[in-house]
């Protein structure tokens, strides 16, 4: 290789290799005091929107003869035909086409533009209510129908169509029109508000008899402790006394193992109250505390020391007091088995009662639950339970021979 030579003065700031680009020096600002008039952003887009011009619009044209309202149309509808076949997903146009067709007086066209429209978006029963809804408006009545027809034949679920249905058969004053969609929906066996408004629908027009079948029908859709007291509720509303007893003495029947059982209960204890039946109340009341689980029963003792007050005399309340008082210390010891001031409670409880064989059946239970450990801070407590019983077996119940046994 020959010897390199030197790079040429003139260039100045030129390698070998590569050629670098001198950034200019930044201007210094000579003058760093603020300017006598600021001007702000604000002013700026003030001024920007001030000196804006008019926007273009086109002059309203107005349509003289046959020839133009032609070509007008013509026009429209190549436009929205251009939009549908760029967009015919989006529905808002399918509905402005619509309506365009509408505002025209061409219906023919409009329904034409709607059947289109429901032929591309099949699963949105929305434009099935707008489309019926067009029709209605423009009082073509059957055409309406015919739309709602077919719209529940493909949405069944939907229960909006029904009822849009319906009160267009009502609003035209078609009563046996609108129980016969109500019928067909029905077959369907739709959710419980469906049904409890073809039964308003009758109570509406007074037919009582057709109500009560359809209770009936619904009963066997839904076998439910709320259904059944809205059953009672609607004959007791009716002055049906004994048809009321007569459907809650079969939902007794049918519902004995019911979570919801104690509910039903209640409501049939409420009822004969109210029929100044009080000896059936208190009769329900305590078939219903000797049959519901004790951890569901505190809301009952409250209800049924209350009729006790109300209705009730001087030892049907305390037995009232006494038994929810007996709850709450069974609901205690059930927590706490080893709490033995809860026992003593619950003996003396029994004692002020008197019942010989059920005070025997408590002690019992509570020297039953003996100390975890053999320590005397766990006994102290225990023992006494021990002196107790052979006390009341020697002093309350006079029998020794039980004494020498405890």
């Amino acid at each position: 290789m020959g010897p390199t030579k030197d790079p040429d003065p003139t260039l100045g700031y030129l390698t070998r290799t590569e050629t670098e680009v001198k950034l200019p020096r930044p201007t210094r600002v000579k003058n760093k005091s603020s300017a006598p008039i600021q001007i702000t952003a604000e002013q700026i887009l003030r001024e920007a929107r001030e000196r804006q011009e008019a926007e273009i619009r086109p002059p309203k044209q107005k349509i003289t003869d046959l020839t133009e309202l032609a070509d007008y149309r013509l026009r429209k509808r190549r436009e929205f035909e251009g939009l549908i076949r760029r967009v015919r997903w989006k529905e808002s146009v399918w509905i402005k086409y619509a309506s365009w067709e509408e505002s025209q007086k061409d219906f023919n066209r409009a329904r034409s533009v709607w059947e289109r429209c429901l032929e591309v978006h099949k699963g949105n029963h929305t434009l099935w209510l707008k489309y019926a809804e067009v029709e209605m408006k423009n009082k073509f009545i059957n055409h309406a129908r015919n739309v709602w027809d077919r719209a529940v034949s493909i949405f069944p679920r939907v229960d909006q169509l029904w009822y849009k249905y319906i009160h267009m058969e009502e609003m035209l004053g078609n009563v046996a029109g609108a129980r016969q969609i109500f019928e067909r929906w029905m077959n369907w066996h739709p959710d419980e508000r469906c049904w409890l408004t073809y039964i308003k629908f009758e109570l509406l027009y007074n037919e009582v008899g057709r109500a009560r079948l359809i209770f009936e029908r619904f009963l066997q859709d839904y076998l439910t402790v709320t259904a059944w007291i809205r059953y009672a509720k609607f004959e007791m509303k009716n002055g049906e006394i004994a048809r009321s007893r007569n459907c809650y003495e079969r939902a007794v029947d049918l519902l004995a193992a019911d979570d919801n059982f104690e509910q039903l209960l209640v409501a049939f204890a409420e009822f004969e109250e109210r029929c100044k039946e009080t000896e059936r109340a208190r009769c329900i009341y305590k078939f219903t505390l000797d049959h519901i689980p004790k951890g569901c029963a505190d809301n009952l003792y409250r209800k049924f020391v209350s009729f006790e007050k109300q209705y009730g005399d001087k030892e049907g309340i305390e037995h009232a007091i006494v038994g929810k008082r007996r709850f709450q210390y069974e609901e205690e010891i059930k927590k706490n088995p080893l709490n033995y001031d809860s026992w003593f409670d619950y003996v003396r409880l029994e004692e002020t009662v008197g019942n010989k064989e059920r005070i025997r059946v408590v002690y019992e239970l509570a020297i039953s639950n003996v100390p975890p450990a053999a320590e005397k801070r766990y006994w102290q407590r225990y023992i006494y339970l021990w002196i107790n019983y052979a006390l009341y077996e020697e002093l309350d119940a006079q029998d020794m021979e039980r004494t020498r046994d405890v």
